[in-house]
């Protein structure tokens, strides 16, 4: 991976994949990582190693479901898509991440 990209804080990509998925509707793997890196400006990347794992933690969990269709360019892909239940933990993992990044900030302001 080149040094310019930046590592996933651990626990964020879930959050990261239920956003996508909220906001862009059902998605393959593939698209999501991709979407993702778009998002950053290209400064995150994800692999199959990473994304893949985390989706099936997420449909384990019931926050997500999928299902197979066929892709933008006719192959056959499994596309997941964000549950009730899944927004509901959205919601409550978006809050938690506002409120450390507002310690953060805090934490890292500079003494006047």
């Amino acid at each position: 991976m080149p040094e310019d990209k930046s590592e996933i804080l651990q626990g964020t990509l879930d959050l990261m994949i239920l956003q996508s998925l909220n906001s862009m509707g059902p998605l393959h793997g593939w698209g999501i990582a991709r979407r993702l890196e778009q998002i950053s400006g290209d400064l995150l990347f994800l692999n199959q190693g990473t994304i893949y794992p985390a989706l099936v933690r997420l449909e384990q969990r019931g926050w997500i479901k999928s299902e197979w269709g066929v892709s933008e360019n006719n192959r056959r892909a499994k596309f997941f898509e964000i549950t009730k239940s899944g927004r509901r933990q959205l919601a409550k993992e978006a809050d938690n991440w506002r409120r450390i990044a507002g310690i953060m900030s805090r934490l890292l302001q500079k003494p006047e």
